[in-house]
């Protein structure tokens, strides 16, 4: 079984090339360039010739772009901001020449800056595991601009053990930042939906979102970072309502 490593990136010329050096046990690595206009493109050419560059405006299609273009028989999805470690290598590919079924979830160790933070992570503003190891044909983005729908064929199987180191937020401004430009794009999504919801719905969601992230998925374990988190994804419904209500295109 061949297994490509596709990487979607946006001016990461600080990130990528440890993110693609990670990468090198598999058989292909394919970069989707999108709208880059820094180094990005130069330090993907020292790891691979599968380029592909263009510009997408929705997520879905940018990373379907990626998928359609692997030639393996096994497909690994990594962002610039994340990194392989050789265990996990190792257990992608044990995985990959032995699975009877379609996709796997990979576990996530995300940080901030440099403290991991285990705890918390969901309802839209982080992820602890993902469906990032699947056969060609079993996974399927939707066409949203951020955090688009999955569809997936075939069968799940039993989640990976090694985790994938994810270096989500520099700092908690970074982590800010990330706040409102996720909530812009869904804002934008909202408003081709022709269906933005209602305040009243909305602000109930701050209330059941953070009590999910830090009691339900222990966030207070991290003590502020948990309440960052919790507050981050209670806030991300209301303010993407807000934005789409509010602000123009």
């Amino acid at each position: 079984m061949t297994l490509s490593a596709v990487v979607t990136v946006h001016n990461e010329e600080a990130r990528v090339a440890d993110c693609l050096a990670a990468l090198t046990f598999t058989d292909e690595i394919v970069v989707v360039l999108d709208r880059c206009t820094d180094g990005t493109r130069a330090i993907a050419q020292r790891f691979t010739d599968r380029l592909i560059e263009g510009a997408w405006q929705l997520e879905g299609a940018r990373r379907n772009t990626g998928i359609e273009a692997a030639r393996g028989d096994w497909i690994l999805e990594v962002d610039a901001d994340e990194r392989v470690s050789p265990a996990l290598a190792a257990e992608i590919r044990d995985t990959t020449a032995r699975s009877t079924f379609d996709w796997h979830e990979i576990p996530v160790d995300n940080y901030i800056g440099t403290r991991l933070v285990r705890h918390g992570w969901g309802a839209s503003f982080g992820r602890s595991a993902y469906p990032g190891l699947f056969r060609k044909p079993a996974k399927r983005w939707g066409m949203d601009r951020v955090h688009p729908k999955l569809a997936f064929n075939g069968r799940k199987g039993p989640r990976l053990v090694n985790p994938l180191a994810h270096y989500v937020d520099r700092d908690i401004s970074d982590m800010l930042r990330r706040l409102d430009r996720y909530t812009s794009l869904r804002a934008q999504d909202l408003r081709a939906s022709g269906n933005i919801g209602s305040f009243a719905g909305n602000l109930r969601r701050i209330f059941s979102r953070f009590f999910k992230c830090y009691v339900s998925r222990k966030g207070y374990k991290e003590g502020g970072y948990g309440f960052l988190i919790a507050l981050c994804a209670g806030l991300y419904p209301i303010l993407s309502y807000l934005k789409a209500r509010h602000e123009a295109e």
